[in-house]
Parts: C-alpha cells; sequence; structure tokens
C-alpha cells in the first residue's frame, strides 16, 4: 500500500518551529509513506477543517489527479473543528479580505487579544460556546467526503485522525469541543464502510502537553511526528477497515 493522498490542516506540515514543504521528510505524511514503501500527496492548509477538506476533494485538480492511483486516504482535519471560536467562523475568515490594510490589522490584532479571553470564559457555558465547526457539521462533511472518494474507488480505505490535544494560549488553554468531537467522528466511522480512525491525542499528548512541541503549544515536534506517521502506517498495513 505504498500511496497515501492526506488532506490536511497545519498539523500536516507544521514543525517544531515553523512551517515545512510538504516533500520534508520527517513529517507524518511522509514518515507513514515511506514505512510503507511510497509516497505522500499532501493537501494541507493552515485552519483547514472537515469543511475545507470537502472543497479540496470537490474542487483541487491535485485531489482528482491522486485519487486514481492512491491506496489510502486520510482525512486529518478534526482538529481545528474541535477548538473554540468565539466570533463566528464566517466572519473571522473574512477578516484577511478587509480594507484599508490598517483596518485589517486593527481588527486582527484586537481579535487575537480577545480570543483567549473569550475562550476561557464561554468554555464555561454549557456546550463549551461556539466552535470552529460544530461536530455534526464536522462528521456531514467527513461523510461527504467518503461518499465522494468512493464514488470514484469503492472500498478505498479512508483513515479520520481524531483530534489532536494543545496547550496553547491563543485558545485559552481550553478545548472543551474535543470529546463531542471525537465521540462524533468515533460514530460516523463505526457505520461507514471503508473507514477507520487513528487516534492521534494518545500519541502526542505527553509530548504537546509536557511543552516538548511547538512553543505555540498547539503544533508538534518531530517526536510526535514520528509517533503519528509509525502508527499510521501500522494501521494501514494491519487494514482495519470494512470494504
Amino acid at each position: 500500500m505504498p500511496d497515501l493522498l492526506i488532506v490536511g490542516d497545519s498539523l500536516a506540515f507544521h514543525g517544531p518551529d515553523r512551517p515545512y514543504p510538504a516533500d520534508e521528510p520527517r513529517l507524518w505524511p511522509n514518515i507513514a509513506a515511506a514505512r510503507l514503501g511510497g509516497t505522500a500527496e499532501l493537501v494541507a492548509r493552515a485552519g483547514w477543517t472537515a469543511r475545507h477538506a470537502w472543497a479540496a476533494i470537490t474542487g483541487d485538480p491535485r485531489v482528482w489527479a491522486a485519487l486514481p492511483r492512491v491506496d489510502a486516504v486520510v482525512l486529518g482535519v478534526s482538529g481545528m473543528d474541535s477548538l473554540p471560536s468565539p466570533l463566528p467562523t464566517a466572519l473571522r475568515e473574512l477578516m484577511p479580505a478587509l480594507r484599508p490594510a490598517p483596518l485589517r490589522r486593527v481588527v486582527r490584532a484586537g481579535y487575537r487579544r480577545a480570543q483567549p479571553v473569550l475562550s476561557r470564559s464561554l468554555a464555561r457555558l454549557p456546550g463549551g460556546g461556539p466552535a470552529t465547526l460544530p461536530s455534526r457539521l464536522t462528521v456531514s462533511y467527513l461523510e461527504q467526503c467518503r461518499a465522494g472518494i468512493h464514488a470514484l474507488r469503492p472500498g478505498l480505505p479512508v483513515v479520520a485522525l481524531l483530534p489532536s490535544v494543545h496547550r496553547a494560549t491563543e485558545y485559552g488553554l481550553v478545548h472543551p469541543h474535543r470529546a463531542a468531537a471525537e465521540a462524533a467522528i468515533r460514530a460516523w466511522a463505526a457505520g461507514a464502510a471503508a473507514v477507520s480512525v487513528l487516534d492521534v491525542a494518545p500519541l502526542v499528548a505527553d509530548h504537546v502537553l509536557g511543552g516538548h512541541g511547538n512553543p505555540d503549544g498547539m503544533h508538534w515536534g518531530w517526536d510526535a511526528h514520528r509517533a503519528v506517521g509509525a502508527a499510521l502506517a501500522e494501521q494501514l498495513q494491519r487494514r482495519p477497515v470494512r470494504s
């Protein structure tokens, strides 16, 4: 099973100090592919959620070119979905389009200052306040991804990564939606053909929560990338999916 298509967020290409090119061999997609004796096609951007994954699968020609030849697809996008989002996601994503530039800088700086405080405050509410993407929408988009993949490649193994953990001051050190997102993704995968999940939290928790990853408290160092890549390769070798 040599070739993988990974649709992911910044955890797929961000290392202990900065983002890296997609062909960096220490990134977990490339570690997994190398252990399987093949290559990884990485389609990812910072901040991507399951909704962005669906947009990539339907609209990115790199995905169209890769799908006919790959041996598995990895959906590594649930981490951003489960993060707190005090400002509605649609409004937050409009910030880069604000004009003039001085206004954009003021608004972004203000939101960055407010986000940790608001995240902690809203986390005390029933349900933890708003998430970047509610878990029901996460699984809805993941199912659309699966259905689109299997319309072209019936039975192709699909692996969904469960949400990671963080200690990011940017998000007020809170993660109130992680449990709900994990439960929803597990339930979806249990009822979907040719789908399995990879639980990355146990693989990276000591690393991230112990302060051994990126100083931002979100992204991983190389030890965590190695652990996730090795676990993914092992899982794909076992092929614990239903076709």
